[in-house]
């Protein structure tokens, strides 16, 4: 258990501010199912529009708004979802930054900004937390549309500390005439693991001049914690910031030490000391992450939770825990990514946390198929020592359970928020024989950009990346997948494959992961875009494929690869693909798994839909017929790396139109690719030069809109790319 002289609990358990008002309400009065409504004055955060009111209240009131914000960030988590665990743990240091300093004109960069959702709280959007009716106005993450009180939209990791570094050059340079005073960067949550992290720590020593870095460190990252660093700074809180090697003072830092981090008095005692500093200092706190979550909590108890308020003594609604400092090889619990039952402390679940209504519901694409890939794997362990599935600190997201990770030893590795890391790393694996395997998001990959050209594919390393949330989404501006197709697939020497099964996912997986010196293995590496909901939700659906109904019997594959994608297990059995991988490695050469697959032959019309698209080309055949008499002919080019001339060449003859679908960026994408094969290999007889339709996104940003309503803007629907169609004719 914690103790007062360790991290802020006393010897009864309860949890101990200085400063709390005696009698102040305890969080048993507002249940966590309940939250004050805006506008009630008998509430202090529906009183607060911005910082000056964070002022305005009495010391003594300071833990009753902590209090307050803690009640509505977990009412809030089971009706919306969210980061909740980090900003469960923030709710003190971020309430003290607003006490103490003077935003905007004091620039306070969050970093991951998904710890921001109590700043959005103080900075006047109290209410997008209060009223479900107005969840919607706010992003996870900082955003400047949103509030003066934001400086950047970041939904990645570990920048702040340069970009914070920029501005305070910009105020050293430009003087009082800038307009800037302290410059803030909060950074953890495992973000300070990034190494742009330590590029900042190093330019911010260098540079000098007011300059305050706020690290949060809750001992977790998104999943556990990974990395020489930890060590010397479990060290560092154990000793209250006294041992010795000092991270920071070895890159010429100023430091402090605030053990107290969910005690807001400290906090703005600590802050107020360094508040106009003259030169770069970290203020190094540590706060319980997902403070407040009732670890002993479950389903059952949320369901009648208005009903029965949790009781426990605690002025901020802090529950005392003995979730830390497991000795497992990573520091988190064993709640299994339920994503439902978050603990404080060291929980995995705690970040992420979906909304109560999401309960019971299938498995979404990426844990779906990323189980998948994981029990294809697992049973080639024993005999492949240098077979290894990396992922950069997301596992849990990506279907990696902490069951497989156990189960997988050393086969698997953390590698900490660092994608460059991990692609390079997987082509240090590669180049001395071994089989690596790198999955995480789509969006991620982008921070890899350099490693995937240098490291991986200009060193031909037999990587293979496992592309996750590729295509369109309904995520937020920073997590978009819509850009993959654009980036992986214009790479010199990476194959990039596009299945549109699990049974062709795992075909896949097994070519690209065949050992090195087997027969067809890739020369090089190769990536596989994870299929997405239009996929998924197909093969629970065989009506959605009505050309094929989803039985493909001309794959090049082995004809016993035996798959099974009940909802019900979210994934396929270890079991159930023992013994395919080497039968489908000898069978499927490099030049079967890059031919386009013809699954309908018809006349006038040819429509090849790419990877999550695929399911609107086969419906678009079936309205066309129904409707038009006409049958089309349907293509799944499997993959987006090159052209089959062989399959355009034959469309030449009995086709006028051809049609690509994409659910990604046209510009630059891949059907474009299509429209200039017939243009640079025009043909004297007009006849036989088909005209071609591209269906694709715009090249744009797009925030939370609805998957839905993205098809229907870029024409992706059955009805628009019918009426395209039959307008040419």
């Amino acid at each position: 258990m914690r103790n007062a002289s360790g991290n802020g609990f006393d010897s009864s358990d309860s949890f101990a501010v200085s400063g709390a008002a005696e009698g102040a309400v305890r969080l048993h009065d507002i249940p966590p199912s309940i939250t004050p409504s805006h506008g009630d004055d008998s509430h202090l955060l529906s009183r607060i529009a911005s910082p000056a009111d964070v002022k305005a209240l009495a010391p003594d009131e300071l833990a009753e708004l902590c209090r307050e914000i803690r009640a509505t960030l977990l009412a809030y988590g089971h009706q919306h979802g969210g980061h909740i665990g980090s900003n469960l743990g923030m709710v003190e240091a971020t309430v003290a930054l607003h006490r103490v300093f003077d935003s905007p004109r004091d620039r306070i960069v969050f970093d991951v900004s998904h710890q921001s959702y109590v700043h959005k709280m103080l900075t006047g959007r109290a209410a997008a937390y209060l009223d479900p009716d107005r969840f919607s106005e706010v992003t996870g993450f900082t955003n400047p549309d949103e509030s003066k009180h934001d400086q950047f939209v970041l939904g990645h990791t570990g920048t702040s500390i340069s970009l914070a570094c920029g501005l305070a050059k910009t105020r050293d340079m430009e003087g009082p005439n800038s307009g800037i005073g302290n410059v803030i960067a909060v950074i953890g949550d495992g973000s300070l693991s990034s190494g742009v992290a330590f590029e900042g720590l190093n330019n911010a020593a260098e540079q000098g001049g007011n300059l305050i870095i706020v690290f949060n460190d809750n001992e977790m990252s998104i999943a556990g914690d990974f990395g020489g660093m930890y060590g010397p700074l479990a060290r560092l809180r154990a000793s209250g910031g006294t041992a010795q090697p000092n991270l920071f003072n070895a890159f010429g830092l100023d430091y402090r030490y605030v053990e107290a981090g969910n005690d807001v008095s400290a906090l703005v005692a600590a802050f107020e000391e360094v508040r106009d500093i003259d030169h770069p200092v970290v203020v190094h706190i540590h706060t319980l992450k997902g403070a407040g979550y009732d670890g002993e909590e479950t389903h059952a108890d949320r369901q009648t939770a208005s009903a029965s308020p949790v009781s426990f003594d605690s002025p901020t609604g802090v529950h005392p825990t003995d979730n830390v400092n497991h000795s497992e090889p990573w520091h988190s619990d064993h709640c299994n990514l339920s994503d439902h039952e978050p603990h404080e402390g060291q929980c995995e679940a705690s970040h992420w946390q979906n909304p109560d209504a999401a309960i019971g519901k299938p498995d979404d694409p990426r844990k779906h198929y990323g189980k998948m890939a994981m029990a294809a794997l697992e049973p080639r362990f024993a005999a492949e020592p240098g077979l290894v599935v990396i992922s950069p600190a997301t596992p849990g997201s990506n279907g990696i359970t902490h069951e497989f990770r156990e189960r997988a030893g050393a086969h698997y590795v953390d590698t900490g928020i660092t994608e460059s890391h991990a692609v390079a790393y997987a082509a240090g694996i590669a180049r001395a024989g071994g089989t690596p395997v790198v999955a995480t998001t789509a969006s991620f990959f982008q921070r890899a950009y350099d490693q995937f050209f240098q490291e991986m594919s200009l060193n031909r390393s037999r990587v293979t990346v496992l592309d996750f949330l590729g295509g369109l989404s309904g995520s937020d501006n920073t997590h978009s997948g819509a850009y993959d197709v654009t980036m992986f697939s214009n790479i010199p020497g990476a194959t990039m494959l596009v299945p549109t099964s699990a049974r062709d996912y795992l075909a896949d997986l097994a070519w690209a992961t065949a050992p090195a010196g087997s027969a067809d293995a890739p020369a090089g590496p190769v990536v596989i875009r994870v299929p997405g909901e239009a996929i998924l939700t197909a093969e629970r659906d065989a009506t959605l494929l009505p050309v094929t109904g989803g039985q493909i019997a001309d794959r090049p594959q082995s004809t016993s690869l035996p798959v099974s994608v009940s909802s019900a297990s979210g994934g396929i059995s270890a079991a159930t693909v023992r013994g395919t991988v080497s039968v489908t490695a000898q069978r499927a050469g490099v030049r079967h798994m890059l031919d386009w697959r013809v699954n309908q032959t018809g006349s006038h019309v040819a429509i090849i839909g790419l990877g999550n698209a695929y399911p609107l080309a086969e419906q678009t055949a079936a309205a066309l017929s129904a409707d038009y008499g006409i049958t089309a002919t349907v293509i799944d080019p499997r993959q987006c790396t090159s052209l089959d001339s062989d399959v355009l060449e034959s469309l030449r003859d009995g086709h006028q139109q051809v049609i690509t679908l994409e659910d990604g960026q046209l510009e630059g994408g891949w059907g474009e690719k299509v429209t200039a094969y017939y243009a640079n290999h025009h043909v004297s007889d007009g006849s036989r030069n088909p005209h071609v339709l591209n269906f694709g996104a715009a090249k744009e940003f797009t925030d939370r809109v609805p998957l839905g309503e993205l098809n229907e803007r870029y024409g992706l629907t059955v009805e628009q790319v019918t009426e395209a169609i039959t307008r040419c004719f």
